[in-house]
């Protein structure tokens, strides 16, 4: 069997804010909110991987990272510009505005406000 990751849990101050904020900057789907209380907020990444935010108490942030195609790409970056999320090309400094990312021709990292680091990296 090939073992895929279905889902992990991002955590967050508020679990539904940050769950519209991921998914309106990657243009992805929220799903309706899962868990036996409705506490966790899923986004669908793909059809094999969803994030589920959880509100907890004192979120420390996670990585994670997204190989993108440059179309996508341009779309994310665009919608980071349009809602003023700073984004940057090194994890150390998400807000210096590049796309020069060390390990493709284009990439970027941004945060939540649960200090949550995303790259997005693109081959062109």
């Amino acid at each position: 069997m090939t073992v895929t990751l279905n889902h992990t849990i991002v955590p967050a101050a508020d679990h539904r804010r940050a769950a519209r904020f991921f998914a309106s900057i990657m243009g992805l789907p929220e799903l309706p909110p899962a868990g036996r209380h409705g506490h966790f907020a899923p986004v669908r990444v793909n059809g094999q991987l969803t994030l589920e935010f959880m509100t907890v108490a004192d979120p420390v942030g996670v990585h994670l990272a997204f190989d993108v195609d440059p179309a996508t790409f341009d779309a994310i970056l665009a919608r980071l510009r349009q809602a003023g999320v700073p984004y940057g090309s090194r994890p150390t400094e998400p807000g210096n505005g590049r796309i020069d990312h060390p390990l493709c021709p284009r990439g970027l990292f941004f945060t939540d406000a649960a200090r949550n680091l995303y790259e997005v990296m693109s081959p062109r």
